[in-house]
């Protein structure tokens, strides 16, 4: 007997599609999601046959979930390209090396287990973006599906394809001593190959594929996961550790002395570097993301210019392409390189490969290069309560508000706004390089506000003094999940 179709409209979200299995989709609505994409794919290629590659991360139900979207894609006509277990990244890659229509990656990157999901692109080095989603949701919960005959076939060794890509153009001449780890994720079988490849000296840290995740979840913004690393690199005397989260899209840097570096001031790190080769270059980066760039000595020198855009690895990665960009970087740990780098999506083992031509390229410790970046004091992103039917409004009415501010004259902590960046929310600016930022979040019931000064703690803590009375005012905001 068929199981009931089971599938949550609230499992489309802004880039990818997530649910808990099998609670709020079940293997019919699988099946369901892959009717979906594969007439999707077929629309927007206008071929009868596309082919997709797909591939799978290590929790114990994904190949059975890849199996129902196969099944699905299949039915309408897609030519199936397996390249069994991956990461995200080596999905990306794979459609540019195979030349393929498009992707699916079965993966829930570093959510707890229980949740599954796919990430899913057309154009090549691009994930879907909010238009493309609403469009997929559309037609998998109304069912207008095509019909077509399609087949599948697998891809054998293709892991050693990828990892021979990242290791052959990024050999390094300096040994250098890197913990690697991955918390039982996917990554394991992948990130301490390629950097050994490379030249580095690896100490493993949980590369063992376990899909329970028995220490803590594979994602580098989690506490346990960073201690653990910034344990084993003192007791290691290593020179840098690296924390990889659950589909190997993202990474985590901790320092010689087993301090965590933000990843924003690591982008900048980069950025620095790349642009002493590549004049010129334009750079992405998310508007969570440090000042600094944008003052930056070194990247004005090199005649570089950084945009801030929308957070949201599906934003930067297509400002990165729009752009023709150098690289992107998102504060969460998103990196994307772009070509002669990369194919522009974002590949958490290069971003680690990135780290280490910026150690093999100057004969100092990573702690001694990032203390050459100015100081600024930044706050935690903070998140306080508001209704998801009302935050985008909110919004709306703060930047009014502060543009009304701005054109008053009016002074915060001595100091009058400068300048105004509302391409997500509002960003204001000071002219010592202070700034802050409100916008709604795009995955849950809140608002999103971050600040920073190079000038001093208390001025960092007065802009967000004043950005919290502007929100008390509307009487629409809840708790906050951290404050300064």
């Amino acid at each position: 007997m068929k199981e009931t179709l089971k599938i949550d409209p609230f499992g489309f979200r802004e880039y990818d599609a997530r649910w808990l299995y099998p609670e709020n989709i079940n293997l019919e609505g699988i099946e369901c999601l892959g009717k979906g994409l594969g007439t999707q794919i077929i629309n927007h290629t206008k071929k009868n046959n596309p082919r997709v590659v797909v591939g799978h991360d290590y929790r114990s139900y994904s190949e059975d979930i890849k199996s129902a979207l196969k099944k699905g894609l299949t039915s309408t006509g897609c030519l199936v390209e397996d390249i069994g277990l991956s990461l995200s990244p080596m999905v990306y890659f794979a459609q540019f090396n195979l030349n393929a229509d498009a992707i699916a990656m079965v993966t829930a990157s570093h959510n707890e287990n229980g949740w599954t999901g796919v990430k899913m692109g057309i154009k090549k080095g691009l994930t879907h973006a909010p238009e493309e989603m609403k469009e997929l949701k559309d037609i998998t919960l109304n069912q207008k599906f095509i019909k077509g005959k399609g087949s599948e076939k697998k891809i054998n060794n293709f892991q050693q394809i990828y990892k021979n890509d990242l290791i052959n153009n990024n050999k390094i001449n300096k040994k250098i001593k890197a913990v690697v780890a991955c918390g039982n994720g996917t990554a394991g079988i992948f990130a301490p190959d390629i950097l050994r490849g490379i030249g580095c000296e690896v100490i493993e840290l949980d590369c063992n594929l376990d899909f329970t995740f028995p220490k803590y979840n594979p994602n580098p913004e989690d506490l346990e996961m960073l201690h653990a690393i910034s344990k084993a690199v003192k007791e290691n005397n290593a020179d840098i550790g690296f924390g990889f989260d659950g589909d190997g899209d993202r990474v985590g840097v901790i320092d010689n002395n087993g301090d965590e570096i933000f990843s924003d001031k690591i982008g900048l790190l980069i950025a620095r570097n790349l642009s002493k080769k590549y004049h010129g270059s334009k750079f992405i980066v998310d508007v969570k993301s440090t000042g600094l760039y944008a003052k930056d000595d070194k990247l004005i020198n090199n005649n570089c210019e950084t945009i801030y855009w929308k957070t949201g690895h599906s934003h930067i990665k297509r400002k990165v392409n729009l752009e023709k960009a150098l690289a992107g970087f998102e504060k969460s740990g998103h990196f994307f390189f772009n070509k002669p780098l990369g194919y522009g999506y974002d590949d958490g083992i290069n971003s680690a490969i990135q780290v280490c031509h910026l150690l093999d390229n100057q004969n100092k410790k990573i702690n001694e290069i990032i203390s050459e970046l100015p100081n600024t004091f930044q706050s935690p992103t903070m998140g306080p309560f508001c209704k998801d039917n009302e935050k985008y409004r909110v919004v709306e009415d703060l930047v009014t508000e502060i543009k009304n501010l701005q054109n008053d004259k009016i002074k915060i902590d001595g100091q009058e706004i400068s300048e105004i960046l509302t391409v997500n929310g509002i960003r204001f600016s000071f002219n010592d390089g202070s700034w802050g930022l409100i916008r709604a979040s795009s995955n849950k019931p809140s608002l999103v506000i971050v600040t920073e000064s190079p000038s001093s703690e208390n001025r960092m803590k007065k802009i967000f003094n004043f950005i919290d009375d502007l929100l008390q005012k509307t009487g629409k905001i809840g708790e906050y999940d951290q404050k300064i």
